[in-house]
């Protein structure tokens, strides 16, 4: 049985199987029938090698408002794929939005039939269609600006949704890109090179017992104010 141990380590426990049929048994000493190797079952961790806590809250009631009132910390703790999803999303949702109010605009007030008359002051000037109005919007928003399409003075309408739209996708870039600088510039990956002795002892020190362990640094780069926390189950 030791020489079963060393060869399987103390992940698996052997048992035999018995004649009468009563299912699995443990192996007992003086006794040599067929033996099979099982694996243990692994209890689960309360505190993963990584530092994650393998705690869940429950029963807690309206969790999911809690989460939406504090948005922004909620979308840095996202994964990355559900951040560039929401990305991807906001600035195509915002886009398609406000391209096709552009395009309202010109439609009611008839500059799609009339843009290629030679007198016709138009509000946005070569704009005649909605991929037209969306490269507009592009164009501003990206401040491009190529001077092929641009706003003209006979439109007041044109003139207020452009500051909406400024203000709009200033509100919208700060947001977003400030969500993606901080989940950038969080060290969550730094644990990965961070090293623990696999095994702590308790030893006397200063006339206390007291629970010890070694703690190494795979990086030549210094921690500066690093903190160490410990919890201990009883």
């Amino acid at each position: 049985m030791s020489a079963l141990r060393r060869k399987f380590g103390d992940d698996y426990q052997v048992v035999t199987t018995s004649s009468s049929g009563s299912g699995l048994q443990p192996q007992g000493p003086g006794q040599d029938p067929q033996q099979q190797l099982v694996p243990k079952k692994k209890r689960q961790r309360f505190v993963d090698k990584n530092g994650r806590c393998n705690v869940q809250h429950g029963n807690l009631g309206s969790e999911t408002s809690r989460y939406l009132s504090d948005l922004f910390t909620t979308l840095v703790d996202l994964k990355w794929r559900w951040n560039l999803f929401i990305f991807i999303l906001t600035y195509t949702v915002a886009w398609l939005f406000m391209a096709s109010m552009w395009w309202v605009i010109a439609y009611t007030r008839g500059d799609l039939n009339k843009a290629h008359v030679g007198n016709y002051t138009p509000c946005v000037a070569n704009v005649y269609n909605f991929p037209s109005a969306f490269l507009f919007f592009i164009e501003t928003e990206a401040t491009i600006g190529y001077g092929y399409r641009y706003i003209t003075d006979k439109c007041p309408e044109g003139i207020i949704l452009f500051l909406f739209q400024s203000i709009l996708g200033s509100i919208v870039d700060a947001f977003l890109i400030g969500c993606m600088f901080i989940k950038m510039s969080q060290p969550k990956k730094r644990a990965e090179t961070l090293m623990f002795s696999e095994h702590a002892v308790i030893s006397m020190r200063d006339g206390k017992l007291t629970l010890m362990f070694r703690v190494g640094n795979l990086r030549n780069s210094h921690m500066v104010s690093a903190q160490i926390r410990c919890k201990l189950l009883k």
